[in-house]
C-alpha cells in the first residue's frame, strides 16, 4: 500500500489581499443614446362617411314588391293590392333616404 504524501496548503489570503485582489471597479458597457433620425408626419386622412350606392330601378322594385308581400300576408291577404303597394313604397323610400 502507498502512503499518501501530504498535499501543502495555501495560507488564507489576508483581508487586505482580498480587497486587492479585486478591480477597483467595473466597466460595464454602456450603450450611447442614438438620435432619432426626423420623421416628417403624414397629415392624417380625412374621415369620410361610408358611400352607399343607391340601388337600381330593378332593384327597388324587388324590395317594393317584397315589402308589399309581407304587408299584404299581415293583414291575411284581404285588403286593395294597391294600398298595400303604395305603403310599400314608402317604406322602401324612407329606408334609402337613410
Amino acid at each position: 500500500m502507498a502512503i499518501a504524501k501530504p498535499v501543502a496548503k495555501k495560507p488564507a489570503a489576508k483581508p487586505a489581499e482580498k480587497a486587492a485582489a479585486k478591480p477597483a471597479t467595473k466597466k460595464v458597457a454602456t450603450k450611447k443614446p442614438v438620435a432619432k433620425k426626423a420623421v416628417a408626419k403624414k397629415p392624417a386622412a380625412p374621415v369620410s362617411k361610408k358611400v352607399v350606392a343607391a340601388p337600381g330601378a330593378e332593384e327597388r322594385y324587388k324590395m317594393v314588391e317584397v315589402a308589399a308581400y309581407y304587408i299584404a300576408e299581415r293583414n291575411g291577404f284581404v285588403g286593395d293590392p294597391s294600398a298595400f303597394w303604395a305603403e310599400a313604397e314608402m317604406q322602401i323610400s324612407k329606408l334609402l333616404k337613410f
